[in-house]
């Protein structure tokens, strides 16, 4: 997820209180958030998500849930997946009775769809779109 990464290093990195919503018509405006937990290997976690709607009700479409690592340069290591409209969400990293679980199979799906969807939003230009955002706020 380069473009998140490029986006957060733009914010001034994570911190607790990061809440980033990016406004990029015609697509789904993306919202990047610390969460209040860390993540299953205890690394600082962030959600990446788009928001659409359905009879009132706020859906995410999708929402990944990543640790950042800083061995070897930023990175995001994927752990959640969940989308509301198909009804389904997918822990590929977790734990569980104080016991670290990986499902191989399905953290490589996860870091699959991260490798797309990244190249989505850098062909869509959200980090431009951040720019310029930051840039009308300041």
């Amino acid at each position: 997820m380069d473009t998140v990464i490029r986006i957060l290093q733009t914010a001034g990195g994570w911190h607790h209180r990061l809440h980033l919503r990016i406004e990029n018509p015609p697509y789904m405006a993306l919202v990047i958030e610390a969460t209040d937990e860390s993540g299953p290997c205890g690394l600082p976690a962030i959600s990446v998500c788009h928001y659409g709607e359905q009879n009132g009700d706020t859906m995410r479409d999708p929402e990944m849930c990543f640790e950042l690592g800083f061995a070897g340069g930023p990175h995001l290591n994927a752990f959640y997946w969940r989308n509301d409209y198909v009804a389904i969400e997918q822990w590929s990293r977790f734990i569980r009775d104080g016991n670290y679980c990986y499902q191989s199979q399905l953290h490589e799906q996860h870091e699959r769809f991260a490798k797309l969807w990244d190249k989505n939003l850098r062909q869509q230009g959200f980090a431009e779109a951040f720019e310029r955002q930051r840039q009308q706020h300041a």
